[in-house]
C-alpha cells in the first residue's frame, strides 16, 4: 500500500510540476543563497550566469566617496559611509559585493520587474547600476537598509544593457553577518520587500512570491525523494532550498565553505551551455562566496583552475588613507589567482556607473 501511494505521489508531482513549467516562463539567470551555521558562521553564495562575457573585475572602494544616482539633475546624492569590495558587471555597475560591516548585496535577473515612472517630480532618481552600491555605501545591516528603503528615498531607474536594446530587469538580495536577509523586487511599479532570515534562496523568475509557493510544494515531497534537475530558475530554487537546509549547522569553517561551494556549483550551468528559447539557461561565468564571520570574499571563475579570496580584514577602507584598488580579472575572468589575493590589487580610477543619457 505504501509503495502504491509513493507511486501516486510521484506521478502527481510530475504532473503538477509539468503544469507549472507550462505557465511559468522564467528569464535571466543566477542563483543566490545564505547558509546559516552556528557560532556566527554565515555564508552568502551566488553564481553569475550570462550568455555572453559580462566584463567583471573586483574593486576595493574606500569610505568617503561622493556619489550620485547617475540620472541627471534630479539624482539622489550621498557620500559612502562604509568601504566595500565589489564585483562589477560590464565594468559600469555593481553586481555583487560586501562592505566592511559584513552587509552583502547581490543583483540577479528578474524579467517580471517593472519600475515606477521617473518624471523628475517625485523622489530623486537612482540608476539601477548603482542600486547595490547605494546599499553597501550606506548600511551596516539588512534591518537598516530595509527601514530606509521602506521610506522610498529614491526612484529606481532602469536602462538598456550595454551593447543591446534589452532593458535591465533585476531584483536585489541583501544579507548580513547576523544571517538576516531581504529580497527586494519591483512588481507592477511598486517596491516589494521580503525581509527575514527565512528568505535564504533567490534565483530568477517567477516573482519571489511564486517561488516561495513552488519551494513550499517541493518541501512537502522531500529532497531525498525527488528534486527537479534542470537549469531552469524554479528548479535551481528548489534544489538550493533543500540543500542549504540539509548541511549540518556545526562544523569547521573550511568544511562548511566546501559544502556551500558544493551547493552553488550544483545550481550552476556548464560553460558553453545556452538555449536561445530559454534565456534563463545561460553559462555560469563566475561564483562568489562571502564568509561573514571571517570577512573573506571568495571568487571562482569558470575559466580559472583556482578559487581565490580577498581578506577584508587586510584592507584599508579609511577615507584618509584608503585608495581605490582594482583586481584585473581579464577577459572572461581568465586571469589566474590563487589563495589570498588581497595584495594583488593595484591602485586604479573608480569605474564609472552607467546612467541615463545626459
Amino acid at each position: 500500500m505504501t509503495r502504491i501511494l509513493s507511486i501516486r505521489v510521484f506521478v502527481s508531482v510530475v504532473a503538477f510540476w509539468a503544469t507549472l513549467q507550462g505557465v511559468v516562463e522564467p528569464a535571466g539567470a543566477c542563483s543566490r543563497f545564505v547558509y546559516l551555521g552556528r557560532d556566527g558562521k554565515i555564508f552568502t553564495a551566488r553564481s553569475m550566469d550570462w550568455e555572453t562575457p559580462i566584463g567583471t573585475d573586483l574593486y576595493i572602494l574606500p569610505r568617503g566617496m561622493a556619489r550620485n544616482g547617475e540620472v541627471g539633475p534630479n539624482s539622489i546624492q550621498w557620500t559612502s559611509k562604509y568601504g566595500s569590495l565589489v564585483a562589477t558587471a560590464f565594468d559600469n555597475s555593481t553586481s555583487d559585493g560586501a562592505n566592511e560591516e559584513g552587509l552583502t548585496a547581490n543583483v540577479l535577473w528578474l524579467e517580471e520587474s517593472q519600475y515606477p515612472p521617473f518624471d523628475g517630480k517625485g523622489p530623486p532618481g537612482l540608476a539601477i547600476s548603482v542600486w547595490a552600491q547605494y546599499a553597501l555605501d550606506n548600511f551596516a545591516t539588512v534591518d537598516e537598509a530595509v527601514a530606509a528603503f521602506e521610506k522610498h528615498p529614491f526612484t529606481l531607474v532602469t536602462s538598456t544593457i550595454p551593447g543591446t536594446q534589452v532593458i535591465a530587469n533585476v531584483h536585489m538580495s541583501l544579507s548580513d553577518s547576523s544571517g538576516d536577509s531581504a529580497i527586494i523586487e519591483y512588481i507592477d511599479g511598486k517596491q516589494v520587500i521580503h525581509h527575514g532570515r527565512q528568505y535564504q534562496v533567490m534565483t530568477n523568475s517567477p516573482t519571489y512570491e511564486q517561488q516561495l509557493a513552488l519551494a513550499s510544494y517541493w518541501s512537502q515531497i522531500g529532497g531525498t525523494v525527488m528534486l527537479p534537475g534542470t537549469n531552469r530558475a524554479s528548479d535551481r530554487f528548489a534544489r538550493a532550498s533543500f540543500y542549504v537546509k540539509s548541511i549540518p549547522p556545526d562544523g569547521d569553517s573550511n568544511h562548511l565553505l566546501a559544502s556551500v561551494y558544493g551547493i552553488i556549483r550544483n545550481v550552476s550551468v556548464p560553460l558553453g551551455l545556452s538555449t536561445s528559447d530559454q534565456p534563463e539557461i545561460s553559462s555560469t561565468r563566475w561564483r562568489t562566496v562571502f564568509d561573514h564571520k571571517r570577512r573573506l570574499y571568495f571568487f571562482e571563475s569558470a575559466l580559472s583552475p583556482n578559487t581565490f579570496w580577498t581578506d577584508l580584514n587586510q584592507i584599508d577602507f579609511s577615507k584618509e588613507t584608503g585608495k581605490v584598488l582594482k583586481l584585473d580579472l581579464g577577459v572572461d575572468q581568465a586571469n589566474v589567482f590563487a589563495g589570498n589575493a588581497t595584495r594583488s590589487y593595484r591602485e586604479a580610477k573608480p569605474f564609472p556607473f552607467a546612467g541615463l543619457p545626459r
